[in-house]
């Protein structure tokens, strides 16, 4: 079984000018870190010209998809009937897409049937990275 899900996402880029262009994205999970998503966006598509990652967690995606979520450098709201808008703030400014629903769902889905939401806790293993912090303690 794999511990690992990708999965390409259209994603529309909200920009000033009226025409938002199409940017692939990948949404990414990982059994290590059961509570986080990765969305990362190819280095043609961003100003650096430098693949850009964002990280944050399943539950907000999930959640932003129902209602307005989110405080912090990553926020996620529905729009429409089938769009979900991700909002990714940082100090060179604010990236703004939107994502089919349907996508997200999707991955979500997959996600949750290699790890089950609410049972996130039982891929830790705690001993083993408290046991790593305590060896570079001394």
């Amino acid at each position: 079984m794999s511990t690992v899900i990708e999965q390409t996402v259209e994603a529309r880029l909200v920009a000033a000018a009226p025409r938002m262009p199409s940017i692939p994205a990948t949404l990414h999970y990982d059994l290590s870190d059961p509570f986080a998503v990765r969305m990362s966006f190819p280095a043609p598509a961003t100003l650096e010209g430098v693949e850009v990652c964002w990280t944050f967690a399943r539950d907000l995606l999930a959640a932003g998809m129902q209602e307005p979520e989110g405080h912090g450098d990553v926020r996620v709201r529905p729009y429409g009937y089938d769009r979900t808008v991700l909002e990714f703030h940082a100090p060179e400014g604010t990236a703004v897409v939107h994502v089919r629903s349907g996508e997200i769902r999707r991955f979500l889905h997959a996600t949750s049937e290699l790890v089950p939401v609410g049972s996130e806790h039982r891929q830790l293993d705690l001993d083993h990275d408290l046991a790593v912090l305590m060896g570079d303690a001394c």
